[in-house]
């Protein structure tokens, strides 16, 4: 949605100080366009909030692993949370120090947790007893010191988000259970080249509500209370973000005082990925026809699921707006379906959105997209992944951050025999 970055001015929608047309006239559509102002903002409004536990801030670099991005924050003091030797690679690559470095995910494989251990990460958050035992394994065999790990628990809760984002129910594939991690703590000596030294838990994305997060958080606590030597609690991330004008939704300064009593006495670590970039991205597409049909009106733009697929993925609304309004002032608003051009009945990028009549040429923006975005863009239907660009701290001055895909790059890969 709009914010103190993504606004209006004399009728055209800028990125801070830049207006988005003049980054189209040089990029062409489709093209994300990110607000590095507001992502330290978002970071800082974080770091402000639970400041009184001093957390380690880990950013989820699944959000959005653009480089330019992920150099920006640890330039800021952020280390990285990543779910894969790949997440691991670019984090470095953008300057993050080993030690700063948390490797999460459900299952990595022998060869991710090898390089993650030959690079010295900071932490390793376990999910299975197996990947406990190939640690104790490669650190042995690398001959390094015991690897740094926390168990991730889940708590069996339900949070209260959509049901393709909930990961801490007992149907779900992560994390262990408490009897697993019991008997894992009881039965330390089993693994003589890993330090258990942390817990983690992550119970879902955008949380609805604190309880759920409290519940989990006094469940680990009641868990490790036995083994004192466990003094890093690693609570995940699932901040959540507003994508419609109207949804309600728990503060950062809420979540922080539910926790604080319970975490005073802890090390804390956090792993923030959608709330610090959501906002301050956005998607910029341009309408290619107008069609009316069986009672149903759509446009037609040149941006669709391989761009953002989260609407067809999670039935997840964004806000769309005209870039230009000058030209629909006063016009009444009607509702219209706004579809990309691939070969799918799901690839609709909003439904019954209310928008003023519109023509071929003219440009919408499908906000709070900085977040699941770019990352999960694919090039079904041979289509180019889009640029990226970025309006940077000083608000004043943008870059291109990432090319646009060409053709060639599309045929680079594949061997013709």
């Amino acid at each position: 949605m709009l914010n103190s970055s993504i606004r209006y001015q004399d009728h055209t929608l800028f990125c801070d100080g830049v207006p988005l047309k003049d980054i189209v006239a040089i990029t062409g559509t489709p093209v994300y366009i990110y607000s590095f102002k507001r992502v330290l903002e978002n970071y800082e409004r974080i770091r402000t909030a639970f400041a009184a536990l001093k957390p380690h801030i880990h950013y989820s670099a699944k959000a959005n692993a653009n480089l330019s991005l992920l150099k920006t924050l640890i330039q800021a003091g952020a280390g990285i949370d990543a779910v894969s030797a790949g997440e691991i690679h670019r984090a470095l690559q953008a300057g993050a120090a080993p030690d700063s470095i948390v490797f999460a995910g459900v299952g990595k494989t022998p060869n991710e947790l090898a390089y993650a251990l030959e690079q010295g990460i900071g932490w390793i958050n376990v999910e299975n007893i197996g990947e406990l035992q190939l640690i104790n394994e490669i650190t042995k065999a690398l001959h390094r010191e015991p690897a740094q790990v926390a168990l991730r628990f889940n708590p069996d809760i339900t949070a209260n988000t959509h049901p393709h984002i909930a990961t801490g129910h007992g149907g779900a594939k992560f994390g262990l259970t408490a009897e697993t991690i019991r008997d894992i703590l009881e039965n330390q000596e089993r693994y003589p080249h890993v330090h258990l030294a942390g817990i983690h838990l992550h119970i879902g994305s955008q949380l609805h509500d604190t309880d759920a997060t409290r519940q989990a958080v006094q469940a680990a606590l009641d868990l490790i209370a036995p083994h004192p030597a466990i003094r890093t609690v690693n609570i995940g991330g699932g901040l959540p973000v507003a994508y419609r004008p109207d949804d309600t939704l728990p503060s950062l300064g809420q979540f922080a005082e539910t926790l604080t009593p319970l975490l005073k006495d802890y090390t804390v670590m956090l792993e923030p990925g959608r709330s610090i970039v959501a906002d301050a991205g956005l998607l910029v597409v341009s309408i290619i026809y107008v069609k009316k049909q069986a009672g149903q009106a759509f446009l037609i733009t040149d941006g669709s699921m391989t761009e953002l697929i989260r609407p067809a993925l999670y039935q997840a609304h964004h806000e769309i707006v005209p870039v230009m309004t000058g030209s629909h002032e006063h016009k009444p608003l009607s509702p219209v379906n706004v579809v990309g051009p691939v070969c799918e009945t799901t690839d609709v990028l909003g439904k019954q959105v209310s928008l003023p009549e519109m023509f071929p040429g003219e440009l919408l923006a499908i906000l709070t997209a900085g977040a699941y975005g770019m990352v999960m863009a694919s090039n079904y239907n041979a289509r180019p992944r889009p640029p990226e660009a970025a309006v940077l701290p000083d608000g004043r001055t943008w870059r291109m951050i990432r090319r646009r895909e060409t053709w060639d790059d599309l045929l680079a890969q594949d061997e013709m025999v």
